[in-house]
């Protein structure tokens, strides 16, 4: 499969990279800058450019089965306007599939029907800025016609993979405190040979 991924110098998209590499995928990244990828691999495209350049998203996608977005907030606004960006291109090319990562803070509030956990007590986040630009790209997917799975960690400490955590559509896991990078960059990358979760966000905790 070739499948592109974006966000692929930070944490979570860097192991998704390696797992993606280590079944044989072809993985293609779009990187700003070349020289801070260190992995070397026959499999792997790395293309220089930038989500926020029409061009080279569209340069990005040529030939790509799925897309794994891992951007994140990092204080800007660079996930919410890159996001249009890559939902055009993947419908002009006719691709279906994305998985993003997202943040518990726009799953369903289990104490405050049809709010969101970040707009409700649930959410222990002082800051609401990373959130709400999650929620916008959760508006625009839901929008878009492409088969999108937003997955949502709570708090995503480094660590090694355990293996076994818990999953819910559209909630946080009852008491989900952490969930390790490296699991949710396995979960994340496992959804691209699933379809259990089209047009669903997914709780990850253990």
């Amino acid at each position: 499969m070739n499948v592109l991924i974006l966000g692929a110098t930070g944490r979570v998209g860097s192991q998704i990279v390696t797992y993606a590499l280590h079944d044989r995928h072809h993985v293609t990244v779009l990187v700003r800058n070349p020289e801070k990828f260190q992995i070397n691999n026959e499999n792997l495209t790395i293309i220089q450019g930038n989500v926020l350049n029409k061009d080279d998203i569209v340069r990005a996608m040529h030939g790509i089965d799925v897309v794994i977005s891992a951007l994140n907030t990092d204080g800007t606004t660079t996930l919410s306007e890159s996001m249009p960006l890559i939902i055009e291109a993947m419908e002009n090319e006719g691709m279906k599939r994305i998985i993003t990562i997202g943040t518990a803070g726009i799953l369903q509030s289990r104490t405050t029907p049809n709010s969101l956990r970040y707009q409700s007590s649930e959410s222990k986040q002082k800051s609401t800025r990373a959130a709400k630009e999650h929620h916008k790209v959760y508006d625009l997917l839901k929008q878009s016609t492409i088969e999108w799975t937003i997955v949502c960690p709570t708090y995503l400490p480094d660590g090694e993979r355990l293996g076994e955590y818990r999953v819910e559509r559209d909630f946080l896991p009852v008491d989900g405190v952490k969930i390790n990078v490296s699991d949710t960059a396995e979960f994340t990358y496992k959804q691209i040979e699933s379809n259990n979760y089209i047009k669903s966000r997914v709780g990850i905790a253990y």
